[in-house]
């Protein structure tokens, strides 16, 4: 951190020389006056109710929070030209800590802007800790449903709160009575403020009408009180404009000879509503990563944007302040305004900073009801806004009904029970969509994709019309209980009937995940398999899932699993089992037999002849062949094998695997192995499956039977290309 405020202060001295400087300056003391209009208006909402005596108090530790914030953001912080404070979404719950708290005079003031002071060193601290071990990936995926019904909640519920704030009771039974004069006057020019600046700033969009339309309303409500002979003093008296009740000095709002007056136990019974601040901070904060990264189209540091805000609140709680997080729109007016640099959110910081520092005298002349009431409306629109409206034109209505469900038991019931309701929706929900997620990503039968193994063509033969009977699932996806059971279901019902398998497949190398559920009805489906008399083969098992079944099949069902490393050798044991049966079920004077045999007169032929032109292309090589040997596991081609030049294979076999050791062929007597590197082939090596003997044929040798047995070469080439042709046609097959 020190070295990034090291590099900062560079920065900004060469910033403060550049072109840069004007508009950081133009930006950055638009977005302080925004900013000081919003939080004056978010402190008193806080610090309302019983602790209205207080508020000026209140006003100064939600302003030093934002000036620590910002400044300390706009240092350290990855986004050049950031801007932070106070989010509307926290506002709601530290208004509840104080309503809450049960306490009274000066232990309820201090009380709670204690917990409010700890709930900010404690938002830091986790930050902190996540930014410095790099588990910004752990948090940053919240359902966005979650989030925009948290979001639409939260507006709802400001609306509603401001509402109170200007003396109109939110309840829907008391509508009638907001239209009687004595109260209409009350809330309707606060509502009518908010309702209008929301109006003009979505149509404009222009930083500086906040703080002018602040200044021209505030002129305009000063002019009707005069105008209706209301003194100052009997507006303040009212409770028609902001009373400063800190004789002069918004910071310091606590000192440490106020904290005698904590009443711990009363602190103690606000700790859900404290984990909840945090856990709503640590939302906001996730949100506006997220919405800085799109609105931007930048990548951000996530670990380091959460090291800088966790210090940022742990310096303003610790220095008596609240908890403060990145400002959206503020801070993608920077770029905007061709002001992407540190400067802009330090004039920001410092204009919040002069106003803490001068004072609370100008309180005493902010409207209550049409600034703070006002400013909240405003809000509060902006979050309806974004959660409601925008967000029915990005989702289906399946996901938006999550929205409105979270944002009506935030409104009937609290802000904890609406997130909670919020979270138990979204799972369900998560759980029946992923329970619907077809966790079979293919099938296939060896009839239609054979492994790689080379087999004779009678076997082929054998495979082509037996091959049905060996049935390959590959899974795919994270297995649970909601969509294990209809894919366990699926599986029994292929056992069933005259067409049942001799041989069942299961790949699980698509599969990223599982749970003990997954484990223990796959179990019960291996059992009926066993009891049936099928084969089942598991490939590409992960270790959690070998010892799952392990531990819940009995050992002799265990035993008789054939577990491979990959769907190719899976494929190939299948294989081997079924031509093993149907050599063993069919006499040699039945009529398959027969059938079989004229099949595969047209393979024979041409097999015998491909190895009588193999065994003359042989002879006529034989001066520039050399002869190798090799054992069984010893490579042919490879790292660690001599690239010696082209090999025929005289007897034995081999087999080609890439790099993650998975078998990509397999080369019997009559075909050629060529060096790595040499032709298209993708093998990194080629390693003998038992002893084999090959003739090898070097590029020198090679070379000069090009130029001077033009003949022979051209033999040779058209052997190897038909050797191709064959191989892969037989694959295909």
């Amino acid at each position: 951190m020190r070295s990034l405020l090291q590099n900062s202060t560079s920065e900004l001295r060469a910033d403060l020389l550049s072109a840069k400087a004007v508009p950081a300056l133009s930006a950055g003391f638009t977005s302080g006056l925004g900013l000081l209009v919003s939080q004056i208006a978010f402190g008193s909402f806080i610090f309302s109710g019983p602790l209205a005596s207080y508020s000026s108090q209140g006003v100064g530790l939600v302003l030093f929070g934002n000036f620590a914030a910002c400044l300390i953001i706009a240092l350290a912080g990855g986004y050049l030209g950031a801007i932070a404070g106070l989010s509307p979404a926290l506002v709601i719950v530290m208004a509840t800590v104080g309503f809450t708290m049960s306490a009274e005079g000066d232990a309820l003031f201090v009380t709670t802007a204690v917990a409010l002071i700890i709930s900010a060193v404690a938002t830091g601290a986790c930050c902190l800790l996540i930014g410095r071990f790099r588990l910004a990936n752990l948090v940053r995926f919240i359902p966005y449903p979650v989030t925009g019904g948290f979001v639409a909640g939260i507006g709802g519920a400001v609306c509603l709160a401001a509402m109170s704030l200007m003396g109109a009771k939110p309840d829907w039974r008391a509508i009638p009575a907001l239209f009687e004069p004595s109260v209409l006057w009350k809330w309707s020019p606060g509502a009518a403020y908010g309702i209008a600046l929301y109006l003009a700033i979505k149509r404009w969009g222009n930083p500086l009408i906040l703080p002018v339309s602040v200044a021209l309303a505030g002129a305009a409500y000063h002019l009707v009180l005069a105008s209706l002979g209301i003194s100052v003093e009997a507006a303040r008296a009212e409770g028609l404009l902001l009373t400063s009740t800190a004789d002069g000095s918004l910071w310091p709002a606590l000192f440490p000879a106020d904290l005698v007056h904590v009443q711990w136990a009363s602190m103690a019974e606000q700790a859900p509503y404290m984990l909840t601040l945090i856990l709503v901070a640590f939302i906001c904060v996730i949100m506006n990563f997220a919405g800085l990264e799109l609105a931007t189209n930048q990548e951000l540091d996530w670990d380091r944007e959460f090291r800088v805000t966790g210090v940022a609140s742990m310096v303003a709680g610790l220095g008596g302040g609240t908890v403060a997080t990145f400002v959206v729109p503020a801070s993608l007016r920077s770029k905007l305004l061709g002001a992407t640099t540190r400067l802009t959110g330090v004039v920001a910081a410092l204009v919040i900073g002069i106003a803490l520092f001068l004072g609370d005298g100008i309180l005493g002349f902010v409207p209550a009801s049409l600034v703070g009431g006002g400013i909240l409306i405003f809000a509060g629109l902006g979050m309806l806004d974004e959660g409601l409206v925008k967000s029915r034109k990005r989702l289906p209505w399946s996901e938006y009904g999550i929205i409105l469900l979270i944002f009506i038991a935030i409104l009937s019931f609290g802000l904890i029970e609406g997130v909670g309701v919020g979270m138990l929706a979204t799972l369900v929900f998560f759980a029946v969509r992923l329970s619907r997620v077809d966790p079979i990503e293919s099938q296939f039968t060896a009839h239609e994709r054979e492994s790689n193994k080379t087999r004779p063509v009678p076997d082929r033969a054998i495979l082509l019309e037996e091959g049905e009977r060996v049935q390959a699932y590959q899974l795919r996806g994270y297995l649970f209980f909601g969509s294990v059971c209809p894919l366990a279901e699926h599986l029994r019902q292929s056992l069933r009937g005259a067409s049942r398998p001799t041989c069942l497949i299961l790949d699980f190398s698509a599969v990223s995940g599982f749970d003990f559920s997954a484990v223990n009805v796959l179990s019960r489906f291996l059992q009926t398999a066993h009891a049936a008399g099928v084969r089942v083969a598991l490939s590409a098992l992960s270790e959690g899932l070998r010892t799952g079944f392990e531990h819940n099949l009995p050992p002799t069902v265990y035993a008789e699993l054939l577990v491979e490393p990959d769907v190719d050798r899976a494929l190939e044991r299948c294989e081997d089992i079924v031509i093993a049966e149907w050599r063993t079920n069919v006499d040699k004077a039945d009529e398959r037999r027969a059938s079989l045999m004229e099949h595969t007169v047209d393979d024979l032929e041409r097999y015998l002849e491909r190895q009588i032109d193999f065994e003359d292309l042989l002879e006529e090589l034989r001066p520039w062949l050399n002869p190798r040997q090799y054992a069984a596991g010893e490579a042919l081609v490879g790292p660690d094998a001599p690239q010696e030049g082209l090999q025929l294979l005289l007897a034995g076999r081999a087999s080609g695997y890439d790099s993650a050791g998975t078998r990509l062929f397999q080369c019997g007597p009559g075909e050629a192995i060529w060096p790595t590197g040499a032709s298209d082939q993708k093998a990194a090596s080629v390693v003998a499956d038992d002893s084999c003997q090959t003739m090898v044929l070097t590029p020198a040798d090679l070379g000069w039977l090009e130029q001077h047995e033009e003949r022979l070469t051209l033999k040779l080439y058209r052997y190897l290309l038909a050797s191709r042709f064959q191989t892969e046609s037989g694959a295909e097959q």
